[in-house]
């Protein structure tokens, strides 16, 4: 028990008082060597002289004295306290130990305050006290106020027993047994966790996600604690110690301060000498301001006698003063920083009671007295973080243990108590409501009742809500004893008063309203409550006047059912009210913020009395039908729903499982389940086992599988076994340090039963290897589990093979994550070991401190196939399993190299091993690389960062021949990379593609032995940045690696020196197919060398040079052509092949070659037969240069691609690369981009083929046309001349098209945006209007810029202007129609969007004419949709010639004519008809008679998108279609009256030459298809119809 009343001795007594009275006598050695002569013997004294440390010489005296015997010890404490001016708690303690006094002050220190008390400000030494009257007074002062301290203490005594203590009287004890007291039994203790308050300091500022007022529980020391720890701790002298214990609703907290008071009235706690209890439920009452004294004696206990006297020795003795303020959740008013009191408190300030309660935590008032706080969870004002001492802890409530003990003492006087026992243990539900204190009594009033009427068989409730309903039902039947009715009729029977007590309830919580004076409660209200123990009396002081009686609920949860059943039954509630009362807030109130309402368990009571099964209660309280209460249930179930579709905080989501456990509805738990799905997620809070059950009920009811995630939650291990039941979890993860081998116990037996369990993690906790064991022994038992993650624990040399051997069992698993668990090296090389022996383990990762074990396919035998190159050999077998071992930065060394050698030949089938990071240095890998053809890799070694030197990089070298199966090595000193590659199929490698490599003559007898072709070989040694020295070694072992197929040795500073070294042996490398020599400090002289190489070395096909100036060349890179043999594996017939004819290329880039170094690379580069490319970019060749080497074009007799990028031309130098192609005839193209580009193509002969020149972006301008003109003239067979997007303008035009008719060339000129105006187009016009080989021009002067003009022989009769987007003027246009008038040989003219009006039009109809053959016009304006067709048919009647074709396409804007010359003329009555045809009577007639006339030999009509009016379809019918010439006639997507189209139908029967007609998306009524089939059939010629 947390109390234990042991009775302290003299001894003990000494002990307390000993520290200050080593202090005090040390001051005062003079007078205490001569006091201890007379009562200690001159012997004992002896020794004392060699001690000059005052307190120690102190310390040996009093032990000394007391060694003498008590009786020698009482004289000298009796003569101390009448000789000395002790202060008064010394004093005390002295006259105690002496016998003198109140014996009980004795019992009043204990071990735990020995430390605690004030070091008192002595102001001397008295001396001897002389027998003077001014001493007697001061002694009678001081035992007066001694005295009268000590009288109101032994008053609170008093007070605290008749409050709190046992009930002795026998009235009271047959009162008990009548008299049903709510939650007043007897009392068990509680479990009491100890947190942290330190934590909560730290993270004041920073929000909470889920609890605003209690701490995050991840961060809080886990202990158990017993009351009486709580109050002995060490603090400093006046300091206030603040202890603060929240707990949720029922767990005991209220009884415990009862408890408290009672033990300390008994004498338990004697470190205080005074205690006071106030609950904020009554101080609620409070409107006036008090001062402190007036708080403790007015408010608690008012001293009889002396009050200045006891309140002056109460701040004395502050140190000594407990206060406990309870229940700070139902206090109504704000309580934050601001209530503190302005300023320094004083005594006698008036203040309210937060300004009082702040002020005595803070220490302000009765500095150094203990603060003791209870409260729900939800509340933590901020200024309790900031004060000095702060203890904080939470009440659990009981655990199983507790559970039983209570039980027991319950039913100790019934002789069914086992079966009580045993019936709440058998039920997992049960036990966990009984965790809650509580509830644990209204379980236990349920069960005695039922048992006492139904022994054998006993059903209890299901939930909180029923048990509440239960309780009520037997309370009252209890009082009828046996001549009790049916529930029914006691339950009407009491009915009003019931109602009664819920408005009660109700009311008060709405006004904030926890006690209730007589006048609030009516008097049958009163009678029934107190009655069945429902309402507690007690006093209330609101001032030192006479007290008043107060009644309250027995305790707040009751209050909220009574309130949630008035809801319920009230006919003034409707459903509107109860959406509105029914609210659960997705966040925490704020912790300054009061409360509105103290419902806490409110909802879940209203969702409780929602169940079916509370139906019938409701509808006989409420007097109403079915549907009426059915009606009402349904209301809060819906909001239920809906509460589930919002965001909530993982408390907020167990609050909802508790009110949907409530209901036992279970497609309402199947709704919510389906909505919650993805919010179980919960972090830093507490979880009991009654809310797992909660939760459990909600997740079993869904259809979908979930993740459950607990994330530093509080969690006792009776929790796990209620998750046991839960079938849907998927994936649970538990994140907490807390977690160590209890809880994997725990946990292990629930494990069996969570049969969809897939993912399982406990990370961050503190499992050892002994924990993990038991872990993993269970979940081998789970098939269907797939992963289990153990990160972040303390697991550190675990059972590794009884692991890996349970492992094994798991069909299902895929990976083991071990990560953060400290393993020792032995350990993780016994884990590999053990991985490649268990068949199913496909990869071990390690790295530094991350463990992972990755299992594929079922466990058992692996299936196996034969090998097909030792077939005979019927035992080898090739596993189909692969698996991958990583054991990186694990410090491994040149020791473990022979041990990891063992672990990886005992498996068969490894794909990939990485050891890099670790420490096996030269040594170690050369004994690794030694074993390297017997150990079966088929994929890659990885040995990057293992200290490798240059001796270590030759044995990597050298695995190249000593391993076959070796495929590449990728080595670089500087990244520390050391990578060894395989080929796939382990012991022979399947040959690349498009590649058969050819043996050496040494290899031949082997290759002709053994038939087995050598893969391709590939060595990568980049960035070592080797020394002369190391290269001697390095070349002698490349020397041998005649297979290898490329070689890298980029970035290793080899200079001309190792160049010049490494090109000697070239030539053994036969097979070699790449050469990178990237980065090695290469000089121009080495460049002429390589360059000369393309000849002496036949086998080079590419050579890439590249550097940044003109001493260093950064980048070589040399291919070779690859070889076939004709034979894939007898390649020995073919030892020295014929070099095969292919061409070569050489590439020498970023190195500022002058004049000079051009001629001798160029006089190389002659030499080198089959040269086909050269790209000289970015070497700022300058003009001399170039002209240098464009001299040595005819030499180069291969070539094909000369390529200078990247190098800036200037116009000389642009000439010069233009005039190349008089220079060498087999020149095909020159281009020339943005003065920086060249390229040069070349043909094989210099057969007379067309030349392109190409300059693109030049600038150039006028000043450049002459001299490109001359070089054009030289050449004249041209096929294409592009300067677009240079700087010509309407001048540079006019120069080039005056020099143009100089060249008698057949080309495309392209001068797109070059600057051109309407004027430049203008003489375009005119050029192209004048010269007889210009055979189109094509311009637009929109953003696209276009203009190329197509020049050919003067015997071309095509003759086509297009203008597009030209954007003429009037003034432009005039002068268009003057030069078009010049040109008679047009023959298509198309103009488009070129502002070109009616009017206009028509001029330019005119003007086009053409001497013989046919003119085809085409003018595209946003005019032409305009028009009306008869308009538009006037308009093409004024052109010149015989119209062959007028298309009208108003979808398009476009007007089409097609018109032959030369036409007949016109007779004279024609003229003279046209000239009348605006008068009125005769202009129709007139028009049709000209449009026949011009139309006589018309030969295509498209009109589309048209509208035809009766009069137009007409003209069609009548004049247009029976035109003899007409072949092809399309009317489409038009509108035609219905007249019109019957009209139309009527006039194609008499069109007999027509061949082609189009109606396409005409819409024709029923009836006119018939007519127009008919009509289709009258039509000899038609050929095609769409």
């Amino acid at each position: 028990p947390p109390f234990q009343n042991d009775d302290l001795d003299m001894e003990a007594a000494v002990a307390s008082a000993r520290p200050q009275l080593v202090e005090f006598l040390s001051h005062h050695l003079g007078w205490l060597l001569t006091t201890s002569r007379h009562f200690l013997p001159g012997m004992a004294l002896n020794g004392l002289d060699g001690i000059t440390d005052h307190r120690e010489k102190a310390s040996v005296l009093l032990d000394l004295l007391e060694k003498a015997g008590p009786a020698t010890w009482k004289q000298f404490a009796q003569y101390l306290c009448m000789e000395c001016d002790l202060p008064l708690d010394l004093e005390i303690l002295l006259i105690s130990s002496a016998g003198e006094g109140n014996g009980a002050l004795i019992s009043c220190h204990s071990k735990c305050s020995s430390d605690m008390f004030l070091t008192a400000q002595f102001s001397g030494f008295a001396g001897r006290r002389r027998h003077r009257s001014s001493s007697v007074s001061d002694k009678d002062v001081k035992q007066q106020r001694l005295d009268s301290a000590e009288k109101y203490r032994h008053l609170l005594i008093d007070s605290m027993r008749q409050r709190y203590g046992s009930r002795r009287a026998a009235g009271a004890a047959a009162q008990e047994q009548t008299q049903p007291l709510a939650f007043s039994q007897a009392f068990v203790n509680l479990v009491i966790r100890h947190s942290k308050a330190s934590h909560l300091k730290e993270r004041m500022d920073k929000p909470r996600q889920d609890v605003a007022g209690a701490p995050e529980p991840e961060e809080c020391a886990d202990t158990a604690v017993k009351v009486s720890d709580l109050f002995c701790s060490v603090v400093p002298s006046g300091t206030t110690k603040v202890i603060f214990l929240f707990g949720k609703p029922g767990t005991g907290k209220t009884m415990l301060m009862h408890r408290i008071c009672q033990k300390w009235a008994e004498g338990v706690l004697p470190q205080f000498l005074f205690t006071f209890l106030f609950e904020f439920r009554q101080l609620n009452l409070l409107k006036r301001k008090l001062t402190l004294k007036e708080l403790l004696f007015d408010l608690f206990l008012q001293p009889e006698d002396s009050p200045d006297a006891v309140f002056q020795n109460l701040l004395e003795n502050a140190w000594r003063t407990l206060i406990i303020f309870d229940g700070l959740d139902e206090f109504a008013a704000n309580m934050d920083l601001s209530s503190s009191s302005k300023g320094g408190p004083t005594l006698t300030s008036h203040m309210s009671i937060s300004e009082l309660f702040v002020d005595l935590c803070h220490g302000k008032l009765l500095p150094g007295c203990t603060v003791l706080v209870t409260s729900r969870p939800k509340r933590l004002p901020n200024f309790l973080l900031n004060t000095v001492e702060f203890l904080l802890a939470e009440i659990w409530g009981f655990d199983h243990e507790k559970v039983e003990e209570y039980v027991s003492h319950y039913f100790h006087q019934y002789s069914f108590k086992e079966q009580a026992i045993a019936h709440l243990k058998n039920n997992t539900k049960l036990l966990s409501m009984c965790l809650i204190p509580a509830l644990c009594y209204v379980v236990c009033v349920c069960l005695e009742y039922l048992l006492l009427k139904h022994q054998r068989s006993v059903e209890l409730p299901q939930t909180m809500t029923q048990f509440y309903i239960k309780m009520l039902l037997i309370f009252i039947n209890k009082q009828q004893g046996e001549h009790a009715d049916g529930e029914a009729t006691q339950l009407n029977c009491n009915k009003k008063a019931i109602l009664g007590l819920c408005d009660l309830a109700l009311k008060g919580l709405e006004d904030k309203k926890l006690v209730f004076y007589v006048g609030d409660i009516p008097e049958h209200v009163k009678e029934f409550a107190s009655l069945h123990g429902l309402l507690t009396v007690f006093e209330v002081k609101t001032s030192g006047t006479c007290p008043e009686a107060g009644y309250a609920f027995v305790h707040l949860s009751l209050q909220e059912f009574f309130a949630a059943l008035c809801l319920m039954v009230s006919r003034r509630v409707d459903k509107n009210y109860l959406k509105k009362k029914f609210s659960l807030k997705s966040k925490w109130t704020l912790k300054n913020e009061a409360k509105t309402e103290f419902m806490e368990s409110f909802h879940i009571f209203l969702s409780g009395l929602s169940s079916k099964e509370c139906r019938t209660f409701l509808m006989l309280l409420a007097e109403q039908d079915e549907a009426w209460v059915q009606d009402k249930q349904d209301t809060i179930l819906q909001s239920l729903k809906k509460l589930a579709a919002t965001h909530l905080t993982g408390p907020k989501v167990i609050e909802l499982c508790h009110c949907t456990f409530e209901t036992q509805d279970l497609k309402v738990a199947q709704h919510i389940g389906s909505l919650l799905n993805f919010k179980y997620e919960f972090k830093n809070f507490r979880l009991t086992p009654l809310d797992m059950s909660a939760l459990v009920f909600v997740i079993n009811s869904g259809q979908d599988l979930t993740y459950l995630d607990f994330a530093g939650c509080l969690m006792d291990i009776d929790s796990l076994e209620v998750l046991s039941g839960c079938n849907n979890i998927e994936h649970l993860s538990f994140r907490s340090r807390r977690c160590g081998d209890d809880f994997a116990s725990a946990l292990s037996k629930s494990l069996r039963g969570m049969g969809s369990l897939k993912k399982l993690e406990l990370t961050g906790g503190s499992i050892t290897a002994e924990g993990m064991t038991n872990l993993v022994q269970a979940s081998s038992q789970c098939l269907q589990l797939e992963e289990i993650n153990l990160q972040d624990n303390r697991i550190r040399d675990p059972e590794v093979k009884r692991v890996m051997d349970l492992f094994s069992r798991m069909e299902k698993l895929k990976k083991i994550d071990l990560s953060n668990n400290d393993l020792s090296l032995n350990a993780v090389l016994i884990l590999a070991k053990e991985v490649i022996a268990c068949q199913n383990a496909a990869e071990l990762r390690v790295r530094k401190d991350t463990v992972m074990i990755y299992f594929s396919g079922p466990s058992g035998k692996v299936p196996r196939s034969l090998d097909l190159r030792w077939e005979e050999r019927k035992e080898h077998v090739i596993p189909t399993r692969r698996v991958k071992l990583c054991l990186q930065d694990r410090s491994l060394s040149s020791q473990h190299a022979k041990e990891i050698v063992a672990i990886l030949q005992s498996c068969p089938c490894l794909s990939e091993v990485d050891l890099s990071g670790n420490k096996l240095g030269d040594e170690g890998c050369s004994c690794l690389l030694e074993s390297l053809p017997w150990i079966p890799i088929s994929k890659q070694l990885d040995l990057s960062q293992n200290c490798l030197s240059v001796n270590g990089i030759c044995s990597l070298l050298k695995s190249v021949n000593t391993c076959q199966k070796m495929m590449e090595v990728q080595v670089s000193l500087c990244h520390e990379t050391a990578v060894l590659r395989f080929t796939e199929n382990g012991e022979f490698a399947s040959l690349p593609p498009r590649e058969e490599p050819v043996f050496s003559p040494d290899d031949q007898q082997y290759g002709e032995e053994n038939q087995i072709p050598t893969a391709s070989k590939k060595i990568r040694l980049t960035d070592s940045h080797f020394q002369a020295s190391d290269l001697e070694k390095l070349y002698a072992v490349l020397k041998e690696c005649s297979s290898i197929s490329e070689l890298d040795l980029s970035n290793n500073y080899l200079g001309d020196k190792g160049l010049l070294q490494l090109f000697q042996f070239l030539p053994n490398l036969k097979m070699l197919s790449s050469l990178k020599l990237n980065d090695n400090q290469i000089s121009l002289n080495s460049v002429f060398f390589l360059a000369q190489s393309l000849s002496t070395l036949e086998h080079i096909k590419r050579m890439n040079l590249r550097g940044n100036n003109i001493s260093t060349t950064h980048g070589v890179n040399c291919s070779f052509p690859r070889v076939r043999s004709t034979s894939r594996w007898r390649s020995s017939f073919l030892a020295h092949p014929k070099h095969v004819a292919a061409g070569r290329c050489f590439r020498l880039r970023d190195c500022r070659v002058g004049p000079e170094d051009v001629t001798r690379l160029c006089q190389i580069l002659a030499q080198c037969p089959q040269l086909t490319e050269i790209d000289l970019s970015g070497n700022s060749l300058s003009d001399q240069s170039i002209e240098r080497l464009l001299s040595f074009l005819p030499y180069l007799c291969h070539l094909t691609l000369l390529s200078i990028r990247n190098n800036t031309f200037s116009p000389r130098c642009t000439a010069l690369l233009i005039n190349s192609i008089n220079l060498c005839g087999r020149i095909r193209m020159v281009e020339v981009r943005s003065s920086e580009n060249a390229f040069l193509h070349l043909g094989a002969s210099v057969r007379s083929q067309k030349t392109s020149c190409r300059l693109t972006d030049c600038a150039i301008g006028q000043g450049q046309i002459d001299e490109l003109c001359r070089v054009l003239e030289q050449r004249g067979w041209l096929a294409e001349v592009d300067l677009s997007r240079n700087q010509l303008g309407d001048e540079g035009l006019r120069c080039f098209l005056d020099r143009l008719h100089r060249v008698p060339v057949t080309c495309s000129l392209n001068l797109s945006h070059n600057r051109i105006s309407q004027d430049g187009v203008l003489h375009l016009i005119n050029a192209f209007a004048t010269s007889g080989n210009t055979a189109e021009v094509q311009v637009s002067l929109c953003s696209k810029a276009t203009l190329i003009i197509k020049l050919t022989s003067r015997d071309d009769p095509r003759k086509i202007l297009r203008l597009a987007e030209c954007n003429f003027q009037p003034e432009h246009l005039e002068k268009l129609c003057l030069l078009l008038e010049k040109c008679t040989g047009l023959t298509e003219y198309i103009s488009s969007n070129n502002n070109v009006t009616v009017q206009a039009a028509e001029r330019l109809l005119h003007s086009l004419r053409k001497n013989l053959g046919l003119l085809k016009m085409s003018i595209e304006e946003p005019w032409v949709c305009k028009e009306s067709v008869t308009n538009l048919l006037e308009l093409a009647v004024q052109a010149c010639g015989n119209i062959t074709e007028i298309t009208i396409c108003k979808d398009k804007t476009l007007f089409q004519l097609g018109v032959r010359f030369p036409h007949c003329l016109e007779k004279v009555e024609s003229v003279v008809s046209r000239l009348n045809l605006y008068k009125p009577e005769i202009k129709h007639a007139c028009f049709y008679q000209r449009v026949r006339e011009k139309c006589a030999q018309l030969q295509e009509l498209r009109w589309s998108h048209v509208e035809l009016h009766n009069d137009e379809a007409e003209m069609l019918v009548k004049i247009l279609l029976p035109l003899p010439e007409l072949k092809k006639f399309g009317l489409t997507s038009s509108s035609i009256m219905p007249t019109g189209i019957d009209y139309l139908i009527m006039g194609l029967q008499n069109c007999q030459a027509i061949e082609e007609l189009n109606l396409g998306h005409m819409k024709l009524s029923g009836a006119a298809v018939p007519k127009l089939v008919l009509a289709l059939c009258e039509m000899p010629s038609l050929k095609r119809l769409m």
